[in-house]
C-alpha cells in the first residue's frame, strides 16, 4: 500500500501509515482513535482513507434515538441512492441496514466504515452500544472490513470502548491516541501555510497554544509570535476566545473535577503528589481520582513522574498542557486585545516563559535524548526535590535522565532570547545542586549537568567544569 506523502498534509505521517497498513492485513480491524478536542481526529481518518471510505456517520450531540436513526438511515440512502419506504425503529435494524449496504458493495480493497463522535450516538436508553457490539461480533469481525470509531469524550471512550467489560471486551485491534503536534510537526504545518518563522518564534507560539492543529491554523503570515498569541487568545473576534470553557467539558464526565485538578496543578511548578491533589481539590481518594488522573494523562494534559529514589505513592503529577498553563497564568477572558503585547515585557511573562519552556522540554524529552546521543540507551525520566534545611535552600530538579550506562543527566532548562551566559552565582548553584543530589541519593553514577536552552551557552570563566552538555532548541525540531 502506498503511504501518504508529505504533500497531502503536514504532521500525522506515522499515524497515517499505521492506518493505511491495516488495509493490507487480512482480517477485520476495529480501530479506536482518541484525542482531545480540536486535535484533528476526523481529519486524520478522512485523509488516511480518502479513497477507501465506504460509510461515514457523525453522531449528533444530545439528539434523541429517533433523530439519530433518521440521520443514520439518510446516510445509507444517500450512499445507495435507493429510496426506503420505512426507517429502522431501533439500532439493531439500523446496523442490519448497514450490513446489507456493505454486502452490496463490490470492491477489491477492504471496506472502511468511519463512525465519528461515537459517544454521541449512545443516547440515553437508546440501545446503541449493545447493537454495535452485536454488529461487530456477529458479522463484521469476519469480514474484510475496517471500522474506525472515534470521539472527543475521553471518559466515555475509555469506559465504554477501551475498558469495556461486555461485548467489546478486548475487541479493539488498534488504538491510536492522537497527541498534540511535536515542534517538528508544528513547523511543518506552518510551512505548509506559507509561514516561515524562526525556531525561537515557533517555541513562543508553542508555549502558549501548544501543538493543537486547530489552534495553530489561527496563526497568520506576517505576524510575530507575540502578535499572533495576542490576536488568537485575547481578541473578541477570535474563535478561541472562549475555548477554555468547552475544552474539559467536551472531554470528561464531571468535567468540573478535572478542571479543579488542572487548576491546582497550574499553581505548583514542581507538580503535586496524589495526596497533595486531594488536599488542594477536596476530591476523595479512591478509584474515581485514579481514573481522572489516568484520563488527564492519556489526553496529554498532565505527566506523571516518579521522583528519583522515591516510592510510587510519591509520584508527582505536573501540568504540561501549554494552553491550560497559559490560561491560568494570564486569563485572556479578563484581558482585552493588546494586553499580551504589554505583558510580554513584564516580569510575569518571564516567570511564565521559564515554566512553559521547562514543560516543552519535558514533552520533547525524546528529542533531548537524541541530541545527547543516548536515544539507544535504556533510560528513565524522573524528577527530584530537596526540601532544604537550616544550612541550605531547597530546590527542584525538573528532569533527570537515569541511564542504564551508569550515568544520569541532570537537566537545567533556560529560556533566553540570546546565548545563555552563566553567572558565578548560577555556576555555584549548579555545583551545589549536583553534589547535594549525589550526597542525598548516595548514587555512584556519573552525574552530567546538561543545559537545554534556546541559542546555546556563551563560554566564560564560570562555565568550565559546570556544564557538561548543551542542547539547543534547533535540536528539538
Amino acid at each position: 500500500m502506498k503511504k501518504i506523502t508529505e504533500k497531502i498534509f503536514a504532521g500525522r505521517k506515522e499515524e497515517c501509515d499505521i492506518l493505511q497498513e491495516l488495509l493490507d492485513k487480512p482480517g477485520a480491524e476495529l480501530v479506536a482513535v482518541l484525542g482531545r478536542r480540536r486535535i484533528g481526529k476526523t481529519y486524520l481518518v478522512k485523509q488516511a482513507y480518502a479513497t477507501q471510505l465506504c460509510f461515514h456517520f457523525t453522531g449528533i450531540k444530545d439528539a434523541t434515538r429517533n433523530t439519530m436513526l433518521v440521520a443514520f438511515t439518510d446516510k445509507i440512502v444517500a450512499a445507495t441512492k435507493k429510496k426506503h419506504t420505512s426507517f429502522p425503529v431501533n439500532w439493531m435494524e439500523a446496523f442490519s441496514l448497514l450490513r446489507q449496504y456493505l454486502l452490496s458493495l463490490k470492491t477489491a480493497s477492504k471496506k472502511v466504515i468511519f463512525l465519528d463522535e461515537f459517544p454521541w450516538m449512545d443516547s440515553h436508553k437508546g440501545g446503541f452500544l449493545p447493537a454495535f457490539e452485536y454488529f461487530w461480533n456477529d458479522w463484521a469481525c469476519d469480514q474484510r472490513i475496517i471500522i474506525v470509531i472515534c470521539g472527543s469524550s475521553t471518559s466515555w471512550m475509555m469506559k465504554n470502548v477501551l475498558d469495556n467489560k461486555a461485548g467489546l471486551h478486548n475487541r479493539i485491534t488498534k488504538y491510536i491516541n492522537l497527541a498534540p503536534f511535536t515542534l517538528k510537526e508544528t513547523k511543518e504545518l506552518l510551512v505548509a501555510k506559507g509561514i516561515h518563522l524562526p525556531h525561537y518564534e515557533i517555541i513562543q507560539l508553542y508555549m502558549a497554544i501548544g501543538g493543537v492543529p486547530y489552534y495553530l491554523n489561527e496563526v497568520r503570515k506576517g505576524e510575530s509570535a507575540v502578535q499572533s498569541i495576542d490576536r488568537i487568545l485575547f481578541s473578541e473576534k477570535s474563535s478561541l476566545k472562549r475555548e477554555f470553557q468547552n475544552l474539559y467539558r467536551a472531554l470528561f464526565d464531571q468535567y468540573e473535577k478535572y478542571e479543579t485538578i488542572v487548576k491546582a496543578l497550574s499553581a505548583k511548578r514542581r507538580g503535586l503528589t496524589r495526596q497533595e491533589i486531594i488536599t488542594a481539590t477536596h476530591i476523595p481518594n479512591g478509584g474515581g481520582l485514579s481514573r481522572m488522573l489516568k484520563e488527564l494523562e492519556e489526553s496529554s494534559f498532565i505527566k506523571s513522574f516518579q521522583p528519583f529514589g522515591k516510592e510510587k505513592k510519591e509520584t508527582l503529577y505536573r501540568l504540561i498542557d501549554e494552553y491550560s498553563v497559559f490560561y491560568y497564568q494570564f486569563n485572556p477572558q479578563k484581558n482585552p486585545e493588546g494586553s499580551f503585547i504589554k505583558i510580554s515585557t513584564a516580569a510575569k511573562y518571564k516567570s511564565w516563559a521559564g515554566f512553559a519552556f521547562e514543560s516543552l522540554c519535558i514533552r520533547h524529552s525524546y528529542k533531548i535524548k537524541k541530541a545527547l546521543g543516548i536515544a539507544g540507551v535504556f533510560s528513565q525520566e524522573s524528577s527530584w526535590y530537596f526540601k532544604g534545611n537550616q544550612q541550605q535552600q531547597g530546590f527542584q530538579i525538573d528532569m533527570l535522565i537515569d541511564r542504564s550506562d551508569n550515568s544520569i543527566n541532570i537537566c537545567e532548562m533556560k529560556y533566553y532570547a540570546t546565548e545563555f551566559e552563566i553567572t558565578k552565582k548560577e555556576a555555584d548553584q549548579l555545583r551545589i545542586r549536583r553534589e547535594t543530589f549525589r550526597t542525598k541519593t548516595q548514587t555512584k553514577k556519573y552525574l552530567i549537568n546538561t543545559l537545554v536552552t534556546t541559542y546555546g551557552m556563551k563560554k566564560n570563566e564560570h562555565s568550565a567544569g559546570v556544564i557538561d552538555k548543551v542542547v539547543v532548541i534547533d535540536q528539538l525540531f
